[in-house]
């Protein structure tokens, strides 16, 4: 069983910290999900209460991923209190590392970000930059993944991060099966923007929703701006408005997005051709979903079929 070691820092945030459990605890029996803190004391949150937990910082060696959720801006220092240093001290190496929030701070004075990029929340952009200009900061997306080191933004993109893992580890059944007992959206791309400026349409006919449901539910189709655009009773120019500030990324780029989820999905589950899987998901050629998938997850469609199939059987 893959464990998952949730270290707790003084001024944890409450609602970050009880993320990991509640994604990968709604995986069945595919993952342990145990919480410590540095130095096995209780720890003040940045509410009015403390948290008491079961395990001290010895958890850590015995961690295949290790989550740090965030804690309290005002304890954020560009050197490691002693006992976190020593606790971060005792993962082993390749174990894969995770951060939610203001917890980036704490990797970056660990110097486990050097030369890496990583992301934290957009309000504390500027101090990050300042504080640790040897880290390669991209504040506009949900979540970095680098490998063994993940960075996320703010609340919910710790949810996204923890999604993303569940299906980089199990495929996308599980990862949506997880996502509908959090109720949550059982995908965001790291790449979307972090702030978008309008999520919630005013009205309901004011959004383009409706155009996206559509859109998904014709991805076979070589779907352009001006079909999009159409279908919403909209000009180009509002359309692509509107839907940059509900959804944070361009209609063009949120199309592959879909196309490239939904051939992932057929890979894991199917045993279509990848030339009749192209066709399936909206991509003119093969050549087009394998250079749409690699650069997506730095995969072909055949390997990543392979390494989903051989990591099912496990």
């Amino acid at each position: 069983m893959h464990r998952v070691v949730v270290l707790a820092l003084d001024g944890v945030y409450p609602f970050e910290l009880g993320i990991p459990n509640r994604v990968f605890g709604s995986a069945g029996d595919r993952y342990e999900v145990v919480t410590c803190t540095a130095d096995g004391r209780p720890v003040r949150t940045d509410s009015d209460f403390s948290v008491a937990v079961e395990n001290g910082p010895e958890v850590l060696a015995t961690a295949d991923t290790v989550v740090i959720p965030p804690y309290d801006q005002a304890r954020i220092t560009a050197e490691l209190p002693a006992p976190v240093a020593a606790a971060l001290g005792t993962i082993r190496p390749g174990t894969r590392i995770v951060s939610i929030c203001t917890a980036a701070f704490a990797l970056a004075a660990a110097g486990l970000l050097d030369g890496r990029p990583a992301t934290t929340h957009w309000a504390l952009a500027d101090r990050f930059r300042r504080m640790f200009p040897g880290v390669a900061l991209d504040a506009d997306v949900l979540f970095v993944d680098d490998g063994d080191v993940l960075t996320s933004a703010g609340a919910a993109s710790g949810v996204d991060v923890c999604l993303h893992l569940v299906r980089a580890d199990h495929g996308s059944a599980v990862a949506n099966f997880v996502a509908r007992c959090c109720v949550v959206p059982p995908w965001r791309d790291g790449g979307q923007a972090q702030y978008i400026e309008q999520p919630v349409p005013q009205t309901a006919d004011a959004g383009t929703a409706a155009t996206r449901q559509w859109a998904l539910e014709h991805l076979d189709l070589p779907l352009t701006l001006n079909d999009l655009a159409d279908h919403a009773r909209m000009s180009l120019r509002t359309f692509a408005r509107r839907f940059r500030d509900e959804v944070g990324t361009s209609p063009g780029k949120w199309l592959i997005q879909q196309r490239v989820s939904r051939a992932r999905h057929l890979l894991e589950s199917s045993d279509l051709p990848v030339d009749r899987i192209a066709g399936e998901v909206g991509f003119a050629t093969a050549t087009s979903l394998r250079q749409h998938l690699h650069a997506a997850i730095g995969v072909s469609p055949l390997a990543y079929r392979r390494t989903f199939r051989a990591a099912a059987t496990r």
